[in-house]
């Protein structure tokens, strides 16, 4: 079964929340605080991690364990990488909302729906790593504002209601992140611009007249050659619970100051665990890699224009990691429909579902219509 992991309060017995921005677990109720203890990573990844673990300098003196990404996708990782988790999907979302302790029932943090969990629970692979809240809600509930702000059509009413909302909820997202090698032999065109001088005819005031321009083509030739790059921490969210597009604006993160998996990094905060399975998870990175090589291989081409015929692509060394990542949210309800709002717990990026003011729209465009009635009128009238 799932470890409980308690953190009280060793002053007034209160819980213990971790405070973003620094390391330490705060009391709430009396302000007292208490340091995180750091871990020996590289000790504790060869303890846990045994002969089919890749550890990996991190940026710095932080190991993480990469793993074998094969032994992944067949499912050969031994017991210690994985463990046993009460979770279940949110009925409204499908969000995978995992619970600590004794607790049956909470709040969805993706879209507020009352969720229940029975007794059961299942295997899920631990995260490696985790990319502590760097904001406070506070600060991420302004920025949200501050987005809905610069809306043009936003709905006053929503900002208002966002104004007096409840608060947002910390949320660590699950995401896998993806190393390869990578030798890509190619062919394809390479296409060279050049001009040639042709006579048009044109109608000037009512007469034709003769004029010479400049018209551009492209001399294609064949050409093969041969990319290679290696690729670090290439990310995949691991959960179904969020548009992949709101996620993907939510980058960049800097992974350099990943820290290796801690609980108390979690505490006061929920974690979602991952939906998405480790192979879907592969193909988006893989297919997001294979996209960077493509680049690469128009560089090498060169000219004006390229044409890619084919790639072969020789993936090496393969490894992978589960992560988590902060994300503060928010899901309001505003005239029978669901807006959620996301903020980086990290940069303070903010991305969301966009509210469209319909008499906004019109009155901007009753507006447009008035000037240029006005325009036409001066101008047929001066």
């Amino acid at each position: 079964m799932s470890e409980e992991h308690r953190y009280p309060c060793g002053q007034c017995g209160a819980e213990l929340r971790f405070a973003p921005g620094v390391t330490k677990l705060k009391c709430g109720h009396c302000g007292f605080e208490q340091a995180i203890a750091e871990e020996d990573a590289t000790a504790d990844a060869g303890q846990n991690a045994g002969p089919w673990a890749k550890p990996k300098p991190a940026r710095g003196p932080k190991r993480f364990e990469e793993l074998p990404l094969a032994q992944g996708l067949s499912n050969d990782l031994p017991a210690t990488a994985s463990t046993e988790v009460r979770a279940t999907k949110c009925p409204n979302c499908g969000a995978q909302v995992q619970f600590d302790g004794a607790s049956h029932s909470k709040e969805c943090p993706f879209c507020a729906s009352p969720v229940v969990v029975d007794t059961g629970s299942e295997r899920k692979l631990k995260p490696q790593a985790v990319l502590p809240f760097q904001l406070d809600e506070k600060t991420a509930h302004k920025a949200m504002l501050d987005w809905l702000g610069s809306l043009w059509f936003a709905p006053n009413g929503l900002l208002q209601y966002t104004r007096a909302g409840r608060a947002m909820n910390g949320v660590y997202v699950p995401y896998w992140t993806f190393d390869a090698e990578t030798e890509t032999d190619y062919r394809g065109q390479r296409g060279d611009a050049y001009y040639e001088t042709r006579t048009v005819t044109v109608n000037v005031n009512g007469r034709n007249e003769q004029r010479q321009e400049q018209v551009r083509k492209i001399r294609w030739h064949n050409v093969r050659g041969h990319v290679a790059r290696d690729f670090d921490d290439v990310l995949a969210i691991a959960a179904t619970s969020l548009p992949v597009n709101l996620a993907d604006h939510l980058e960049p993160w800097d992974l350099s100051l990943l820290e290796p998996y801690r609980p108390d990094y979690l505490a006061g905060f929920q974690a979602e665990g991952y939906t998405v399975a480790l192979a879907d998870g592969h193909s988006t990175a893989q297919a997001k890699m294979e996209r960077i090589i493509e680049g690469d291989i128009r560089r090498d081409i060169g000219g004006d224009e390229q044409r890619i015929d084919g790639m072969d692509v020789d993936w090496r060394d393969e490894t992978f990691k589960h992560i988590l990542l902060p994300i503060w949210m928010a899901a309001y309800k505003y005239n029978g429909k669901s807006y959620r709002f996301l903020v980086n717990g990290q940069t303070g990026e903010v991305q969301g579902e966009r509210p469209w003011s319909v008499w906004k729209i019109a009155f901007a465009v009753l507006g447009v219509a008035v000037v240029a009635g006005v325009g036409y009128y001066l101008s047929q009238n001066s």
